[in-house]
């Protein structure tokens, strides 16, 4: 795993929306820093880092870097309290004709 993935995976999920502003910089600029594919491996350490809210749309930025990997990333159906974005990540695949409905 590439030691920009590693940073932000270790700096744990996004921050709600209450966060200050600079936690939000240091996240957009960690998430920033991370080239585009991701690999299978890194995809899977970035689901974690969904937080509890769109985080002021870095949580879009970071589903659709995740998207850049190998797809898809989440193979079963999230159980009924998944993250919400766990469930879009799930739903989007559905959608592109990855996964069948589970």
């Amino acid at each position: 795993m590439r030691p920009e993935v590693q940073v932000f995976v270790a700096a744990g999920p996004l921050p709600g929306c209450d966060a200050s502003e600079e936690e939000l910089d240091q996240r957009v600029q960690q998430l920033e820093a991370i080239s585009k594919p991701v690999t299978k491996e890194e995809a899977r350490a970035l689901v974690s880092c969904f937080g509890p809210d769109d985080c002021y749309g870095v949580a879009w930025t970071l589903l659709h870097l995740i998207e850049t990997g190998p797809n898809p990333v989440l193979t079963t159906g999230p159980g009924p309290d998944a993250n919400e974005w766990h469930q879009r990540l799930h739903t989007r695949a559905v959608n592109a004709g990855l996964l069948h409905r589970t």
